[in-house]
């Protein structure tokens, strides 16, 4: 699981342990960290004669940055400082200076030439975008062909809502300190790190057990896949209702009923006008025309993929199995209704949707999506799962979730609906809401990036590569 923790509970254990380590000490474990992997992307053998070039702001992130430079300087390195701030970390430009390195007086000629560029401009606690005085600077050094390394945290991103409110520097890689921090994680920041990599500093012990945001890797997903036991038949591998579809979007209930068994669900009942559309596809759909309160047992429902006008919300939320709500279900639909349930509600917007039920505007769910999927689960008691560029879910007080495989070729219709028939099933399964919201969204990612190869995809394609993702989870 890779755990994330906000500004001040970062800070906090930074201070804790501080004060138990000689004065510097922090500093230069975080710098020792930070010169190792500008060892590793520079390449062995390729340190010596290298040309890096430091961007110093005012504060520790700029100190690091001159210490890890002094490392570098002294293996070889030529190793130049453009100091951006009011002030410099004295020690540390007194050891870049001591091991041979400069400071800039042509920031513009340094950086044309450069291998590798530190980001140390601002650290977790800046505010806004780059300073203009910074801006031009960060623009020479992206567009410069060096390896952009990023301090902690990508100057002028957010480190806790990964908000990008004015310029940042674009990172190759990002190395941070001690832990990862939300905004690391979470779009729009999350584009402007690069590859991360995580420097232990000695703050695990200090950290507080449950994170603000976490990730699930490989290793989570595989053990809450549901697997079937030698006694196992349909109903105990469960049975998943859908309710979805129209005369105009047949392929819509086609595309949930196609994710929910290949997620696994024991059997699939479906229920709307586009049974013969699902039965062409999937003869083994059990499929009924009245209304789901009287389809027959499932343990779980889906209701909204291109259901237009048509009814079903309502019934569903009225039964004591887990729901999922998505598309068409979520217009209009009463918070209170969902709060009264006994079992667990799963919602399912994209930003979009999410704009409507807050009465917000869709750029401001999408710059602060963070707060926005937190208020959402608050506002309907509900597990709540955020589509986006970064796929969020939350559940009550405890940590938000973030999907680290998700892909920009997902950006295609009826992929949303594969998506829920896939939850679902899980949701049949047994999994826990949050569970079976976060599982479904990694195996969605890791379908699609098999699907796509880089290459544009169809949803049809997602739902067919998702026994390929399982696979690839659980070999």
């Amino acid at each position: 699981m890779r755990t994330a923790y906000r500004v001040e509970t970062v800070r906090a254990a930074e201070a804790e342990l501080m004060a138990t380590l000689p004065e510097g000490a922090l500093m230069q474990r975080a710098a020792a960290g930070l010169a190792a992997a500008c060892f590793s992307l520079l390449g062995r053998g390729h340190v010596y004669g290298a040309r890096v070039v430091l961007l110093v702001g005012s504060g520790d992130n700029g100190g690091d940055a001159l210490y890890a430079g002094a490392r570098l300087a002294r293996r070889g390195a030529g190793v130049t400082a453009v100091l951006l701030g009011s002030r410099a970390h004295e020690s540390g430009l007194a050891a870049l200076l001591a091991a041979g390195g400069r400071v800039a007086e042509d920031p513009f000629g340094a950086l044309a030439v450069a291998d590798l560029v530190l980001d140390g401009i601002t650290g977790i606690g800046g505010q806004g975008g780059l300073r203009p005085d910074a801006v031009p600077v960060a623009r020479a050094a992206r567009g410069s062909d060096a390896v952009v390394v990023a301090v902690d945290l990508p100057s002028g991103v957010d480190a806790d809502s990964g908000q990008v409110t004015g310029e940042a520097l674009r990172a190759d890689a990002t190395v941070t300190f001690g832990a990862y921090k939300p905004g690391l994680l979470i779009d729009p920041a999350r584009e402007y790190a690069g590859a991360l990599r995580l420097v232990d500093i000695g703050l695990a012990d200090r950290l507080p057990s449950v994170p603000d945001v976490e990730a699930l890797q490989h290793e989570d997903v595989a053990h809450l896949l549901p697997v079937p036991g030698a006694e196992s038949d349909k109903y105990r591998r469960g049975v998943v209702g859908v309710v979805a579809g129209s005369a105009r979007y047949p392929g819509a209930a086609v595309l949930a009923v196609t994710g929910a068994l290949r997620g696994g669900a024991g059997a699939v009942r479906y229920v709307g006008p586009a049974g013969d559309a699902v039965i062409a596809r999937h003869p083994e759909t059990l499929v009924y025309e009245g209304p789901p309160g009287k389809a027959g047992r499932v343990q779980a429902w889906v209701v909204g993929p291109g259901l237009g006008d048509g009814p079903g919300v309502a019934d569903v939320l009225a039964s004591d199995v887990p729901v999922l709500v998505d598309a068409d279900g979520l217009r209009e639909l009463d918070a209170e209704a969902v709060q009264a349930r006994t079992a667990p509600t799963l919602l399912t917007p994209h930003a979009g949707e999410a704009a409507a039920l807050l009465g917000a505007s869709r750029d401001s769910v999408e710059a602060e999506r963070l707060a926005a999927v937190r208020e959402l689960a608050g506002r309907f008691g509900a597990t709540v799962l955020l589509k986006g560029s970064t796929t969020l879910v939350a559940e009550g007080s405890g940590p938000v979730r973030v999907n680290p495989t998700g892909t920009s070729w997902l950006a295609t219709a009826g992929s949303g609906d594969v998506l829920s028939g896939l939850a679902g099933s899980l949701l049949a399964a047994g999994l826990r809401a949050r569970d079976a919201a976060s599982v479904a969204a990694y195996l969605h990612g890791l379908a699609a990036r098999r699907a796509s190869g880089g290459a544009p995809i169809a949803a049809g394609d997602v739902a067919a590569a998702l026994p390929d993702a399982w696979r690839d989870v659980v070999s």
